[in-house]
């Protein structure tokens, strides 16, 4: 029997203590310092084929984690939830001490299944789609306060590209903030000064007619602030900061791709239509080896896409999803279904298809959304079919039979 090592985690230190059976044999505080760690593994390397048990809080169980892999020690990282479900009770009486206590016990009379540790490349994935989903979220954030402060200096600008978020519009909104800095330059001297605002090669008589627009839209303005005034600083601050968002999400889409490339699931994920090369990369970091999975349930379920079904007596409630996996794999596939449709007059696909007949069922058409979760459900079933045959996609692929090679 393995001796059990159950850790209450928190900011910094966790309450450890040591079952054989049902017996405790010792409890202790550990602080997550080396010297903590290093004591830890001599306990640890006394024990009867430990294994350590501690529940997933985010980055502050992540150095346990840490330990476990560099020490080659079997573990166990539960699910907050799963965890609560099968320990709960009537008495309420939460202590650290009382939690790696009931932790132990617990784990006893379940069974639960043991981490499986990520690949170097499939955590390097992860990392980086979470580092662009952060990019992401900071870009959106400066987007709306450069919107307002550009209202008052200089809203006419606006007009002036369709990409409003280009490198090159970025560009001229931090050399441009107010009409005033506009007029004394002359129409020559506009064209040249946009022809090297940008890494895009544009040619001159594109560049002459943004140089004219401009003139025409710094003639025209109103602004409601003078060209000395704090928020001409505050456009040209968020443009910079845009600016460098723009580039750092560009390096970061470049690592993503260059660590997917050395994943043999990459080309698997790239052959099905509407999945591109950032998208592969991405559903890659946030599902990982897909191929763990026993079925296609257990994978909807990671994603959270799995029914939540509620039935009493005479009443049956809605069906909804759960909710309660990953969100940002379940936004990504969400989306990842939309490229399909879009792009379906260039790369029809058997998903595609499906939605189209949700929609049109009779004599209860589905809604958009869905019809999209079905989509999402049978994208899945999909790519962990082609995952596990080693196939790429085929527009005759079904769930119910082996991919046929193309």
């Amino acid at each position: 029997m393995a001796d059990i090592f159950a850790l209450d985690v928190s900011m910094g230190k966790s309450y450890c203590v040591w079952y054989r059976g049902r017996h405790c044999l010792k409890e202790f505080s550990l602080v997550h310092t080396k010297t903590g760690f290093d004591n830890l593994l001599n306990i640890v390397k006394k024990a009867q084929k430990p294994i350590l048990y501690f529940e997933a809080t985010g980055i502050y169980s992540r150095v346990i984690e840490h330990f476990c892999e560099i020490n080659n020690l079997r573990f166990c990282r539960l699910n907050p939830l799963e965890l609560h479900l099968k320990s709960e009770s009537l008495r309420r009486l939460k202590t650290d001490q009382k939690d790696a206590h009931r932790i132990a016990l617990t784990v006893q009379d379940n069974c639960f299944r043991l981490t499986i540790s990520w690949s170097k490349d499939y955590l390097q994935l992860h990392e980086l789609s979470r580092f662009y989903n952060q990019l992401n979220a900071d870009w959106t954030y400066r987007l709306s306060h450069l919107h307002t402060a550009l209202e008052q200096t200089f809203p006419e600008l606006k007009q002036l590209f369709i990409n409003q978020t280009s490198k090159l519009a970025l560009n001229v909104v931090e050399l441009f903030p107010h009409p005033a800095l506009v007029n004394p330059y002359s129409r020559v001297k506009l064209k040249n000064i946009l022809m090297s605002s940008t890494n895009k090669r544009i040619s001159k008589m594109k560049a002459y007619k943004y140089a004219d627009r401009l003139l025409d839209l710094a003639q025209e303005s109103y602004p409601a602030v003078d060209s000395d005034a704090i928020q001409v600083d505050e456009v040209r601050y968020y443009a910079r900061q845009l600016i460098a968002l723009t580039k750092k999400k560009e390096e970061i889409i470049k690592q993503m791709e260059t660590t997917a490339q050395h994943l043999p699931e990459y080309i698997l994920y790239c052959s099905f239509p509407g999945i591109g090369k950032q998208t592969a990369a991405q559903l890659m970091g946030e599902l990982g080896d897909i191929s763990r999975f026993d079925n296609s349930n257990q994978l909807n379920a990671f994603v959270g896409i799995d029914i939540r079904r509620y039935q009493s007596g005479t009443y049956l409630g809605q069906d909804h999803i759960n909710k309660r996996g990953n969100p940002v794999a379940r936004k990504l596939l969400y989306f990842t279904v939309g490229n399909m449709i879009r792009q379906q007059h260039a790369s029809p696909n058997h998903i595609v298809d499906y939605y189209y007949r949700l929609k049109e069922k009779r004599p209860h058409p589905k809604l958009n959304k869905v019809a999209m979760v079905a989509c999402m459900n049978k994208t899945l079933k999909c790519l962990l079919s082609m995952i596990k045959h080693h196939e790429k996609y085929h527009y005759r692929y079904t769930d119910s039979m082996v991919p046929v090679k193309a």
